[in-house]
C-alpha cells in the first residue's frame, strides 16, 4: 500500500493552489489565510459533487451484485449523484457568499460522472461499452485496480500537501502491477494541446510527494482525468519538490499583510479577496480602466434603495491614501440589485453597516447598472499595509 503520509500535529503546509495562488500575488495568498468569508461558486460545487459520486462508486461494497448482473450502474450512479447533489447544495446555500443554485447543471453533473466512468473503464482496457452493461464482475475488477482513494497526500514533514483523487494500479496483461497511477479528475474546461503549466505542477508534485513517501515505489505516473470529453493527459517533467520547499519557506505565515504584486493576472482578472484589498482598485484607478469593463468591480456609497423593487442609486467612490479611504466622485449611477444580489444587499444593511460597499462583477452595459445572484455585495473592509492584524 502506498504511503500517503504520516500524520502529526498540524503546522504550516502549502497546497499546490495555494503555491499557484502566492505566485500570482503575495497578498492574495495572505488574504486566503486570514479566515475571511470565502465565496461559494457552481462550478467549484458541481465538480465536488462529480469527485465526490465517482469516490462514492469506487469505495461502495458491491458484493451483492452478481457477477453477470448489468443494468445497475446507471441507476447507481445517479442515485449517489443525487445524494452528493443535495448534500452540496444545503453547504452551498448556507454560505452566505453565493450566486444562484443552477438547478440545470444537473444534467451536465450527470455528463461529466459518466465521463469519468469512462475513463476508469479504459484504464483497465475496456472502451465504448454502454453502461447498463457494465458487469458486477466488471465494476469489482475496476475497484480492485483502486489503491487509494481521495485522500491527503503530503510529505512526511508535513510542509507539502495535496488531495489525491485516485492512485491505480498499472497492470500488465497477465494482470500483474507494473506501476502507479496518479490520476486527478478535472471538471474544467480541456486542455488545447497540453496542461497548463500550474496544472502540471500540481500533478508532479503529487507524484513527487508519492516517490519521497515510498522508497521501494514502483515506476510512476501521472495525468489529469478531464470528465467533460472523458480525455487524459499526462503531467511530464522534473521533480519539483526543491521548488516546493522553497516557497514553503517564502509562505510562512505572517500578522503583516504580504506584498501585494498589482497587475492584469491579480487586480485585472478573478481575486476572491478583493473587499479586503486596497491595491486592486489603486491598480485600476491609476491604468485608467476603473469602472471601464463590462462587468466592473467598483467601491459606492448607497444613497438610495427600495427593498421591494431593487431599485437603488449609488456614487462610485475613488482610492485615496493608497486606496484605503474611499472618496466620492460625485458620479451617480442607477442600479438594480436583485435575486441574491439584493438579498446579500439586505443583510449587509441589516449588519448596521455604515459606509462603503465592495460591489463584485457589476453588470454595466445598461443604464441602470445590474448587481444580480453573480455578484459580490460586501462591506468594503481594506485591510492596510504594515499593520499587524487580528483576524476575526
Amino acid at each position: 500500500m502506498a504511503d500517503v503520509g504520516n500524520s502529526q500535529t498540524r503546522q504550516h503546509m502549502l497546497s499546490p493552489s495555494a503555491w499557484n495562488r502566492y505566485e500570482t500575488c503575495p497578498r492574495m495568498y495572505w488574504l486566503s489565510r486570514q479566515k475571511l468569508p470565502r465565496k461559494a461558486g457552481m462550478a467549484a460545487s458541481l465538480g465536488t459533487v462529480v469527485h465526490a459520486s465517482i469516490e462514492d462508486l469506487l469505495l461502495t461494497d458491491y458484493s451483492h451484485i452478481g457477477n453477470d448482473q448489468d443494468n445497475w450502474l446507471p441507476r447507481e450512479g445517479e442515485r449517489l449523484l443525487k445524494e452528493r447533489w443535495e448534500e452540496e447544495k444545503e453547504i452551498f446555500m448556507n454560505t452566505p457568499r453565493r450566486p444562484m443554485w443552477k438547478e440545470e447543471k444537473w444534467k451536465e453533473a450527470k455528463r461529466h460522472q459518466k465521463g469519468g466512468i469512462i475513463m476508469l473503464l479504459d484504464h483497465i482496457g475496456i472502451q465504448g461499452l454502454d453502461h447498463d452493461r457494465i458487469t458486477g464482475a466488471l465494476w469489482r475488477k475496476v475497484q480492485k485496480h483502486a489503491i487509494a482513494v481521495e485522500g491527503e497526500l503530503k510529505t512526511r514533514n508535513g510542509r507539502l500537501m495535496g488531495r489525491l483523487d485516485l492512485l491505480l494500479a498499472d497492470v500488465d496483461s497477465d494482470g500483474n502491477m507494473v506501476g502507479w497511477l496518479v490520476a486527478d479528475l478535472k471538471t474544467g474546461r480541456t486542455p488545447d494541446r497540453e496542461l497548463k503549466s500550474e496544472v502540471n505542477r500540481q500533478l508532479r508534485l503529487y507524484r513527487d510527494i508519492l516517490l519521497d513517501n515510498n522508497e521501494d515505489h514502483p515506476p510512476v505516473r501521472t495525468e489529469g482525468w478531464y470528465t467533460l470529453n472523458s480525455s487524459k493527459w499526462p503531467a511530464i517533467g522534473d521533480n519539483v519538490l526543491e521548488q516546493a520547499y522553497q516557497a514553503w519557506e517564502k509562505t510562512q505565515p505572517t500578522a503583516i499583510p504580504m506584498q501585494p504584486t498589482p497587475g492584469p493576472h491579480s487586480c485585472g482578472g478573478f481575486c476572491d479577496w478583493k473587499a479586503w484589498c486596497p491595491h486592486w482598485w489603486n491598480w485600476r484607478f491609476e491604468n485608467g480602466t476603473l469602472h471601464k469593463d463590462d462587468f466592473s468591480d467598483a467601491v459606492v456609497l448607497l444613497h438610495e434603495f427600495d427593498s421591494n423593487s431593487g431599485s437603488a442609486v449609488i456614487e462610485l467612490c475613488e482610492p485615496f491614501e493608497d486606496g484605503i479611504r474611499a472618496i466620492p466622485t460625485g458620479v451617480k449611477k442607477s442600479a438594480r440589485f436583485d435575486g441574491r444580489g439584493k438579498e446579500a444587499l439586505q443583510e449587509v444593511l441589516d449588519s448596521e453597516h455604515q459606509g462603503p460597499l465592495f460591489l463584485g462583477s457589476i453588470m454595466t452595459t445598461q443604464n441602470a447598472w445590474r448587481i444580480g445572484h453573480w455578484c459580490d455585495v460586501l462591506p468594503w473592509k481594506p485591510i492596510p499595509d504594515d499593520i499587524e492584524y487580528q483576524k476575526q
